[in-house]
């Protein structure tokens, strides 16, 4: 049967006329099915197909019940087999549907800002709209250290508080870079995997620089290539240990910056973004932080997840 004679009108009835719960349908309506494989096995499942516009001797006939092997069932055109890990990476944490369609809800991995916390900057990216945050699945993770000095934020958020690495007064020397970038990498073979990094201030530093040191070999091996970038007062690394392997190529990712007016990074986070290919840039009138989004900021905002939601599924259905 060819894809063009059973579109969505037809009536599909499985497993007395409702779909397994680990089971969407894919719209292929350029493809013609591979046809589904019949055996005796004791794993397969009993299952009755039949279209809405099927003569009443051809219903008799398709009534009649046959084994389906479970192997092509997964891998037929119609239907997409939902594995536990399928389901994350098809649909993020939920998914939305936009005409018919499936989105997938991308998944980012958050990187807090110098000497705070992934609990504080869940509370600092929660002051972004409803419509905003359903879209995104975000996962906050602490860093590797805790706090060697005083926290700017003390008497604001509360203790404990992290910081991804050291560095000395001129931001052009690290300290235990290294273990930072094995302690993200691990995180993301065990909790991943990720379409994207979020950050904010020390975290935005870092996961602006994290794409092209995966490109040259250097950070995040074992990992998927990261997709998206999400940077909230960011900026550069000065040290050429690191600045010559994250900024040999431009990032080519599509990256949504955040730019304050009166943020003290703010010339640094311009100079970031002459080494990114798909810039989109928010502009707010506040300092280094995490701001709300005013009536335009939402409406880049969510032109830029809608572009990435849209990118994502694309590929899923490839």
């Amino acid at each position: 049967m060819m894809i063009s004679q059973f579109r969505w009108s037809a009536a599909v009835h499985i497993e007395r006329g409702r779909f397994p719960h680990d089971v969407v349908p894919v719209n292929n309506n350029c493809l013609e099915p591979s046809p589904f494989k019949f055996s005796h096995h004791a794993t397969q499942i009993q299952c009755t197909f039949h279209s809405s516009h099927t003569s009443g001797t051809e219903k008799k006939k398709k009534k009649k019940k046959k084994l389906i092997d479970p192997l092509a069932y997964s891998s037929s055109y119609y239907y997409y087999r939902k594995t536990p890990e399928k389901l994350r990476n098809y649909m993020g944490s939920q998914g939305s549907e936009e005409g018919g369609l499936l989105l997938k809800k991308p998944r980012f991995l958050c990187l807090h800002g110098f000497r705070t916390s992934g609990e504080i900057m869940k509370k600092q990216v929660g002051k972004w709209p409803e419509s905003v945050l359903q879209k995104l699945d975000l996962v906050y993770l602490d860093g590797p250290f805790p706090a060697l000095g005083k926290s700017d934020v003390e008497g604001i958020f509360d203790p404990p508080y992290y910081e991804w690495f050291q560095f000395n007064k001129e931001f052009s020397e690290y300290t235990n870079f290294d273990k930072c970038l094995e302690y993200i990498e691990d995180y993301i073979i065990k909790q991943g995997p990720f379409d994207g990094l979020v950050g904010f201030s020390q975290g935005a530093i870092l996961s602006a620089a994290l794409p092209g040191l995966q490109t040259k070999g250097v950070a995040l091996t074992k990992v998927p290539k990261i997709k998206f970038l999400i940077i909230i007062g960011g900026a550069k690394f000065k040290s050429p240990a690191v600045a010559d392997d994250a900024y040999a190529s431009p990032i080519q990712c599509p990256s949504l910056h955040f730019l304050g007016e009166t943020d003290f990074l703010k010339p640094y986070g311009l100079e970031l973004l002459e080494h990114c290919v798909e810039p989109t840039i928010i502009h707010h009138p506040k300092g280094h932080t995490v701001p709300r989004l005013d009536e335009k900021g939402l409406e880049t905002m969510m032109s830029f997840i809608d572009k990435i939601q849209k990118a994502l599924t694309e590929k899923d259905q490839q």
